[in-house]
This record gives structure tokens, sequence and C-alpha cells, in this order.
């Protein structure tokens, strides 16, 4: 006996033919200016996080996981590192099968202009959505952390006999400010949408929490069609998803909103936005926590990525004030603690740590070396940097303000050409 919608959306997983024939258009153009120096160099979805991955896993790794292999990534600003990425990491897909993870930048299909929002990068590959025919576009933020199965959202939007639906988190009124917020009637239907509201509307019964998008969108492909093409050739839009498509849609057509809550419980599920230096810090430093809400040693719902092969980990010297530790901490592949101690920390690969050093509350990217006699707390050492012998991070706000970036909660971002211009 076939299974209904709603009682396969309720069984948790869901891989059929509404995931198999979705085509997922994953967003990762974005400059991801808030996120400061961290991305001077590489846009925000190709940021590394987890210790071995890039924040694009996720939205991919979701993808590969609820069946839909199917996955175009639309790129712009910043975008050689995502690429080279996506190409090494995500290559194993068989296109003989109709897999693929196609990556694509900006082409000025439509006119002289680069994309000019969200809406417009979509209308852009017009071509490319009708080429493949699939049965729903799932259209997703390329830079946000989380571990989902839209196939139970997928069954939702045809439960609802919707034309839009969109993925939704309970966030509170002041993180509201940074996201579009929709107010929505008792069956989940949205009757409102502000983008990025001053005065955010909280959800009924709920005075300091509101309802804000995850940046996922399940659209009809000819609906989609129809909508993209009425924004563009609209002077007054900013032909972007939020702020133009949904709020035109929910007086004339059915959106409707998707809690993002797990299937069983219907507590609200992990997401992440780390949309900022001080939610990157956190949202990395949460994963050394003993049981972080982040689980990334979940067998059921792995997190793939592309990584270069690195030897074990190393700890060496036991000798006096030189002793090789580190407590309550994430340390990866590549890296040598050596004589140093790294407590509540996270330590991407090929991190080497000298003697006498102590790194505390810090997260320190790829091929970090830390000179000797260093001490470094809650801060976030970038990709590439040579700490010098002797420096000193986290212990003096005012110092650190001079040489490096400090964010609001005295959380301090360290890049390679802060060092170099004399960030000693």
């Amino acid at each position: 006996m076939q299974q209904s919608p709603s009682s396969r959306r309720n069984s948790g997983r869901f891989v059929s033919r509404l995931t198999s024939g979705t085509l997922a258009i994953v967003m990762a153009g974005g400059r991801g200016e808030r996120l400061k120096a961290l991305t001077a160099k590489r846009c925000k979805p190709a940021t590394p996080f987890g210790g071995k991955f890039r924040i694009i896993d996720f939205v991919l790794s979701n993808c590969v996981n609820s069946g839909i292999r199917q996955i175009c990534v639309l790129t712009q600003y910043k975008a050689q590192s995502l690429i080279e990425h996506v190409n090494r990491g995500w290559g194993y897909l068989r296109g003989e099968f109709g897999e693929f993870v196609d990556v694509i930048p900006a082409q000025q299909q439509m006119g002289e202009h680069w994309y000019r929002g969200t809406a417009d990068a979509v209308f852009q590959n017009l071509d490319y959505i009708r080429e493949r025919r699939p049965t729903h576009v799932l259209v997703l933020a390329g830079d946000h952390v989380y571990k989902m199965d839209y196939g139970p959202m997928i069954a939702y939007h045809m439960e609802k006999g919707a034309d839009v639906t969109v993925g939704v988190v309970e966030v509170s009124l002041d993180e509201a400010r940074d996201f579009g917020v929709m107010t929505v009637d008792a069956d989940k239907r949205v009757i409102r949408f502000d983008e990025k509201p001053s005065n955010p509307q909280p959800m009924p019964g709920r005075d300091d929490i509101a309802l804000a998008s995850m940046g996922i969108y399940i659209f009809r492909p000819k609906l989609l069609e129809r909508l993209l093409e009425e924004d563009a050739f609209n002077p007054e839009s900013a032909h972007d998803f939020g702020r133009n498509i949904i709020p035109a849609c929910i007086h004339s057509r059915a959106v409707f909103a998707y809690p993002f809550q797990d299937v069983r419980t219907r507590a609200q599920s992990y997401w992440r936005d780390v949309g900022n230096v001080d939610a990157f810090y956190d949202a990395n430093l949460e994963l050394v926590y003993v049981s972080p809400e982040l689980n990334l040693y979940d067998e059921i719902w792995p997190i793939w990525t592309y990584q270069v092969q690195q030897p074990p980990a190393k700890f060496v010297l036991d000798d006096g004030e030189r002793r090789g530790i580190a407590v309550n901490s994430m340390v990866s592949g590549g890296c040598i603690i050596s004589g140093a101690e790294v407590r509540e920390s996270l330590l991407f690969s090929r991190v080497h740590v000298e003697e006498r050093s102590v790194v505390e509350r810090s997260v320190v990217l790829p091929n970090v070396h830390i000179g000797p006699d260093c001490r470094i707390r809650r801060a976030v050492i970038d990709e590439d940097s040579d700490v010098p012998e002797g420096t000193v991070i986290g212990y003096d706000p005012e110092a650190d303000a001079r040489r490096f970036y400090v964010t609001k909660r005295g959380v301090v971002l360290v890049t390679s050409e802060m060092l170099r211009k004399g960030g000693t």
C-alpha cells in the first residue's frame, strides 16, 4: 500500500521521486561582508568551518543525503576557491545517471550586467532549468550551517497544495532584524513577509520570537519562470527573492511556511547563519562541547567534503614547561602540538603550535604556524597565518584593536596580512 505524503513526511527519512526529480539551485555568490577579513579573498560559502569542511559542504551534503543529485551552484564574487573546492570534492556524482553538481559563474546571459540579486541570478539561468525539466525547483542559500532532509519539506509543499513553500526557523527578535520575517496564520500560510525589518513581527503568543526565512524556497518550475520574468522587467525591483519575489506572491499565491523542526520531537533543529565573526566563532567553538547540537559524528547524515590527505595529529614533548597537550578541543589531521598547550579550541588541518605556547578558546584555520612562547585566547586565526614568537593576543583589548580586528564581544580576528603589516 502506498503511503500518503503526510505519513511519509512524518517517517523522518524521505527519498523518492519527489527528491530525485528535484533540481537544487544553490545561491553561492554572496560577498559575506559581515565576516570582515575572513572573506577578503573568498566568498562566504567557501569559508572553512568545523575543522575540515567549507560552509557550502553542509547544503551540498543535505542535497545528496536527501536524494537530490541534480545540483546547480551559482557563483559570483571571489569564487575561485569555491569552484576549486566543489570540483575536487563533489565530482564523484555520475553524469550518466543524471547526477551532477554544476558550478555556474555569472555569465551576463541577459545583457551586460552581472547578477543584480538572488532572483536575477536564477532568472539568468532559466534556460538551464528548462533543459533539465525538474518536477520541483529547490532554491537554497549556500552560506548556512545545518543538517536537513529536504524530502519532508517537498512532501509538505505538495500536501498543502502550495505554490511556494519557505523554510523557516525561530529566532529572537534581536536576531530577526537580519532576516526575512514571516507572519503566518493557523494553517502556516504566510500572510506577511518583511525583509530585515527594524521592528520584527513576533509569533502569535511568543512575544520574544519571530519566524525567520532560512533562504530555502520550493517552486513549481513553470510558476518560478513566470514570477522571475515578471520581476526581471520591473524597474522598481531589487530582483531578490526575499525582498521582491516572496512578498509579491503572498496575496495572489498560496505561500506556506515550513517550520524546520525535528520530525519526531518538533523541537527547533540546529541552524546557524554564521554571518558575522562572533557567530562564526561561536558556531565553531560549540563543536568542542561534549554533546554539541551539531553532531559531526553522525553516520546516518554525514557531511561530505574534499580535503588534502594528511597524517594524524601529533602531540610531542613532555619535559617540564614543554608538554604537548590538547584538552576539550578538536584537532585536525596534519597538526603538530609541539610542547604547547591547547584548551577549548578548534584547530583545522596543518596547524603547528610551538613550545611553551598556550592557545585557549580559539579557532585556528588551516595551515597556521604559531611560534614559541605565544599566548592566544578568544581569537580566530585565518588561514596561512604565521604568528611570530612571543605574540600575545586576547589579553589587552586596546593593543589588539591597534593590530587586528576586534568584535563587539571581544573576539580577535587575525589574518596573515594583519600580521605582515605589524601585528606583532
